[in-house]
């Protein structure tokens, strides 16, 4: 009865109140919707793609069986040459091309997020998130740089008590420290203006540098007086900035001195203890209203002679356990020192992924593309690398997610901890459709889940810290029966992530947040510990776990162990870019940054973490292998390049080649792969949205790259990994008499990796020269077979002419494209004249011709 009455009384209630209710079952409804969708990229888009792709295979498969076939017999060895770089390029191209198969985008839904974890009014359900800064020189990463990175995160659009942030200070500068304590001391003004008023950016060097109407949808009264009081409290901090660097110039002969009058621990960088001072957050650190701001932590970890420091990936293992010690966040974010928040609710972008029910158990990480600031209009040398983030990652999407590219990335601490994910039938049981693309497992259908998650939760409880219910230690101890037993696996949890019980109780903490074990006055000691130069001794840090070692690229070698474990990655790009950052912009630069990629992949290549013959457990899909391939193989790429492009020139000055008179039916094959080649580039561009301006300069940087820096990499990369010899090209700069604010772009930097493309330059501009002289001797005849050589030299000519423009061409300057029209016309023309001499009259020239020798 009393059932039936309050089923009355709801019935009564839903019919009086029809409106109320029915919007809090609409908001529990949209609750337990999705977080995030796949949103299909138009099949009317898609398919002619694919057919293409296809055609072109088919086409491509005929051109090489010709040229195969028909060697040029007066000149077998450029042929030769040329067949074997073009079959290179072939399986190039196969490598980048099917991984983009099935692209795909992605929406996320932050409301409903709000609605299932971050209530108004209850206590936020969001889980924890670390976030980490890494820096090591201050002199060449300006701490008011690292400082509006900083700033950008105690800001950002997240519970402040779930948000922690930490510096990595690798070069333990006293500069860094005292910046990032000014810049804690701004944040307590800084952090409540940017909550109160909503803004966007939140780093202030690029807030208040924005030139948009900053008053659009403002309505508080109060907003421009405010704006205008923090704009001049900014510019008061980044003189006192500026003073700390200036006062940095020079170090004493004694070493940096504290305020307090001790000495900087760090005056040496490569001998020092570990230091941590946390400035923000639950220690009291309040801003000016009284809330609590997020919390601040500088980390520089224990560095002594002897001992392999391993870099960047070293820096980040520190902060790992450091961050696990003192808060423990679910998730990590890491972004570099000139990557800042340009959209506050990044954070939320990635839990509407991690925190997802459906698949945030089997995702370790979520990729936000790179976008950059105080790029020149037309890209030059392709800093964006808009091909790469817009239609290589969205291709990756769609089968086992995008690799990790070193910045702006949220992961799963779990994935870090080399676990293996919580896979369901689904995930484990290959349709015919997938088969090809995941490789068959094993393991049959039956029990392959049960065998997963049985095989984790032995992982995870192969400990005595009593921090699961009983059942769990239970199912996790099978076969333990004796104190001996579990000290084994005390032991090897030791083994394996080192000797801190504290960070191994973090360890078993999915959800984050500190052990309830944990003694809170020890976490400080524990932190020094935990960073110390000898902790990763006999442990399997930077093989299984954390950042992996091996490579000066260990963003790559990262990612792929986690995708070979059968983990799967998201690829996030939200309409405001997540993140922003710096690039550099001048060729010299450019090139550098792009030969420190080349030579981790080569240092991948030639290790035993190299996708063509590691991880074939079953859980790698093959598609994204041959990412993976591509990414450590296309270095090698520039030995065939660079020969391909010397060719023109080579025909050009012995008037041989590289294909032999052809009949109607071979050139066909020639019209259709030139035409294939220029259908797949439009239908590519059709469906990522990319700009024609921003694919052909991609296409000019991959000739640039490829016959400069990809080049060294691969011999200084052999020599590293070979021979043990360590090459580093030196560059040195020439001021820039250019002001403006492109004015990097014009800073001329001499560097060895400059050569080959100027080598490859001069050679075909001498080659065109040679060849028109000697068509305009020879007669109409020579013409026809010159056209095919100009247009293969006019070809590398065109791709390499950014950096043509970036050895000689100036704004204010005559254009670089002038110059070398000059060059090459005034030598045709100086040799027409020499070949009609138009002074000399015919009786002169018969005479002349009559006229005998000294041997007559």
């Amino acid at each position: 009865m009393m059932q039936m009455t309050s089923r009355y009384t709801e019935g009564k209630g839903d019919m009086e109140g029809t409106g109320s209710n029915g919007e809090e079952l609409q908001m529990a409804d949209d609750a337990r919707q999705p977080l995030s969708r796949v949103v299909p990229i138009s099949s009317s888009h898609l398919t002619p793609y694919r057919v293409v792709i296809i055609l072109r295979l088919i086409i491509l498969g005929f051109f090489l069986q010709y040229r195969v076939t028909h060697p040029v017999k007066d000149a077998y060895p450029l042929w030769l040459t040329s067949v074997i770089c073009e079959i290179w390029f072939a399986l190039s191209w196969l490598l980048d091309q099917f991984p983009k198969w099935s692209p795909i985008n992605r929406e996320t839904y932050l409301d409903r997020l709000s609605l299932r974890y971050d209530r108004e009014g209850e206590p936020s359900q969001l889980a924890p998130v670390d976030v980490f800064v890494s820096t090591v020189d201050p002199l060449k990463e300006p701490p008011l740089v690292t400082a509006n990175t900083v700033l950008s995160i105690l800001a950002v659009d997240y519970p402040v008590d779930k948000v922690s942030c930490y510096v990595s200070d690798d070069g333990s500068a006293m500069l860094t420290f005292e910046a990032l304590s000014e810049t804690a001391e701004f944040a307590r003004k800084w952090v409540p203006f940017c909550k109160k008023h909503n803004i966007e950016p939140r780093a202030p060097e690029f807030y208040f540098a924005q030139k948009i109407d900053y008053l659009k949808d403002k309505i508080q009264p109060s907003f421009v007086k405010e704006r205008r009081a923090m704009k001049r409290e900014y510019e008061e901090f980044k003189v006192r900035i500026n003073a700390l660097v200036a006062k940095a110039q020079k170090m004493p002969e004694e070493g940096w001195t504290m305020q307090d009058g001790t000495p900087w621990p760090g005056n040496n960088p490569r001998d020092h203890p570990g230091m941590i001072q946390v400035f923000l957050g639950h220690s009291g650190g309040l801003d000016t209203d009284g809330n609590e701001l997020p919390r601040l932590v500088y980390v520089s970890r224990e560095k002594r002679p002897g001992f392999q420091h391993h870099k960047k990936a070293g820096a980040m293992n520190a902060l790992i356990r450091v961050s696990a010690v003192l808060t423990n966040g679910a998730y990590l974010l890491n972004v570099d020192c000139d990557h800042y928040f340009n959209n506050s609710k990044a954070l939320k972008e990635a839990m509407c992924f991690m925190m997802d029910p459906a698949f945030g158990k089997k995702t370790c990480y979520v990729q936000f593309p790179q976008r950059f600031d105080g790029i020149d209009l037309h890209d030059r040398y392709a800093n964006r690398n808009i091909v790469f983030f817009d239609i290589n990652l969205k291709g990756l999407d769609g089968i086992q997610g995008p690799v990790y590219v070193g910045t702006g990335c949220c992961f799963n601490r779990q994935a870090l901890y080399g676990y293996d994910p919580v896979l369901t039938e689904e995930d484990l049981e290959p349709n015919i459709i997938v088969k090809s693309c995941c490789g068959s497992r094993k393991k049959g259908r039956s029990g392959s889940k049960k065998y997963t998650d049985k095989k984790r939760a032995l992982k995870r409880t192969e400990s005595t810290v009593p921090i699961f219910n009983m059942e769990e230690i239970e199912e996790g101890f099978e076969g333990y029966d004796d104190e001996r037993s579990l000290l084994m696996s005390q032991k090897s949890l030791e083994k394996r992530f080192g000797q801190s019980p504290v960070f191994i109780a973090a360890t078993f903490m999915e959800q984050g947040g500190i052990p309830p074990s944990t003694n809170p006055a020890t976490l400080l000691k524990e932190a020094i510990h935990v960073i110390s130069c000898g902790y990763e001794d006999k442990t399997e840090w930077g093989k299984e776990i954390g950042w992996i070692y091996g490579s000066v690229t260990e963003d790559i070698l990262t990612g792929f162990k986690m995708h070979a474990r059968g983990w799967i990655s998201i690829y996030c790009m939200p309409p405001r870019p997540a993140f922003k950052g710096s690039a550099p912009i001048n060729l010299s630069d450019r090139l550098n940054q792009v030969l420190r990629w080349a030579l981790g992949s080569v240092e991948i290549l030639l290790s035993r973490h190299c996708p063509i013959w590691y991880g074939y457990n079953g859980k790698l899909k093959l598609l994204e292998r041959l990412a993976y391939i591509n990414t450590i193989v296309y270095p090698i790429t520039s030995i065939p390049l660079l020969a391909y492009c010397m060719l023109p020139a080579f025909c050009l000055l012995t008037g041989k080649f590289i294909i032999p008179e052809i009949s109607n039916f071979a050139s066909m094959w020639f019209i259709l792969l030139f035409i294939s080649i220029f259908a797949t580039g439009i239908l590519e561009l059709r469906w990522s949205g990319v700009g024609i301006e921003d694919w052909w300069r991609n296409e000019q940087f991959w000739v640039i790259g490829g016959t400069s820096a990809h080049l060294f990499a691969v011999f200084q990369g052999l020599l590293k990994v070979l021979a043990g010899i360590d090459t580093n090209f030196t560059v040195t700069s020439k001021a820039s008499d250019d002001d403006g604010e492109f004015a990097e772009l014009y800073v001329f930097k001499w560097t060895s990796l400059l050569i080959p493309p100027t080598t490859v330059l001069i050679v075909n501009l001498v080659g065109i020269v040679a060849g028109v002289s000697y068509a305009i001797n020879s007669g109409y005849q020579s013409w026809g077979p010159l056209f095919g050589k100009l247009f293969f030299a006019i070809w590398v000519i065109a791709h390499l002419y950014p950096f043509l423009k970036g050895l000689v061409g100036r704004q204010n300057r005559t254009p670089t494209i002038v110059i070398v029209w000059s060059i090459l016309l005034a030598s045709i023309f100086s040799l027409l004249w020499v070949r009609i001499d138009p002074f000399t009259t015919d009786s002169s020239k018969s005479a002349s011709n009559g006229q005998c020798g000294i041997n007559c």
